[in-house]
């Protein structure tokens, strides 16, 4: 993985061959001057590996983590940010003399993407998924006083199942979001299941996909007028939001 630079950070996840953080990162710091920085892809199969990754890198400082792991990672931390505790899911790791320090960044990096599409009128969402991602985002929601519920292939408790969803829900949800892995390249063809008929003008419509930049679901959203985001500043301001992690020396 090519681990030799002095301050060394990296991605955890499944699959991950695609993502934005290695070439976003790599970015920045060859534009910032920062020449003794690095960053890589750690795609594993599962976390045994884990703990060998962290022991055989010394200079490894920080990484992000990605589907399916945000929430299984959490027991090799030493340490949750009350933000992580909360939520239950970890997309940033500090890594500190004394141990492993969990934080997550994706709640700021939605909370900032949402916020300016937001109109008075979107006081109820639909979460498409129940995976670490739809977490955060139901964390923001809070935050904002928007009341939500989560839609799941397999619900449970209070979940509502994809084919429970009709025009009455639609309508009575105008934010919908799609925290499910659906989708993504290649599969550019797929999208979740729900009746695309009702959506109108008056919703919005957020995709945490970002490759592609408009995803099959994205596209149904336009052709009904709605409002439609991706996920691709919402993975810029989570992932500005974990260097200055990285960086800050109050942080340990």
């Amino acid at each position: 993985m090519g681990i030799e630079k002095k301050n060394n950070f990296g991605l955890i996840g499944k699959g991950i061959s695609y993502s934005f953080s290695e070439k976003y990162f790599n970015e920045k710091f060859k534009i910032e001057g920062l020449q003794d920085c690095q960053y890589n892809n750690f795609d594993l199969e599962n976390l045994s590996s884990f703990k060998k990754i962290i022991s055989e890198n010394k200079n490894l400082k920080g990484m992000n983590v990605t589907t399916p792991y945000k929430e299984t990672i959490i027991p090799f931390l030493t340490h949750l940010d009350p933000i992580s505790s909360a939520i239950g899911a970890v997309n940033t790791i500090k890594i500190v003399p004394n141990g492993l320090l969990g934080y997550n960044t994706d709640v700021i990096g939605f909370k900032n993407s949402l916020i300016p599409l937001l109109k008075k009128t979107h006081k109820s969402a639909l979460i498409l998924g129940t995976g670490g991602a739809s977490k955060a985002i139901a964390y923001v929601l809070k935050e904002l006083k928007i009341s939500f519920q989560y839609v799941s292939r397999s619900p449970k408790n209070k979940q509502l199942a994809y084919s429970d969803l009709d025009t009455e829900i639609i309508d009575n949800h105008q934010i919908i979001i799609n925290c499910t892995p659906i989708g993504t390249f290649p599969n550019i063809l797929e999208k979740p299941e729900i009746p695309y008929e009702c959506i109108s003008k008056a919703h919005i419509v957020f995709d945490l996909i970002y490759n592609p930049e408009v995803s099959a679901f994205l596209i149904e959203a336009k052709k009904k007028g709605a409002k439609i985001q991706n996920g691709y500043d919402m993975l810029k301001g989570q992932a500005e939001a974990s260097w200055d992690i990285w960086r800050d020396p109050t942080k340990i």
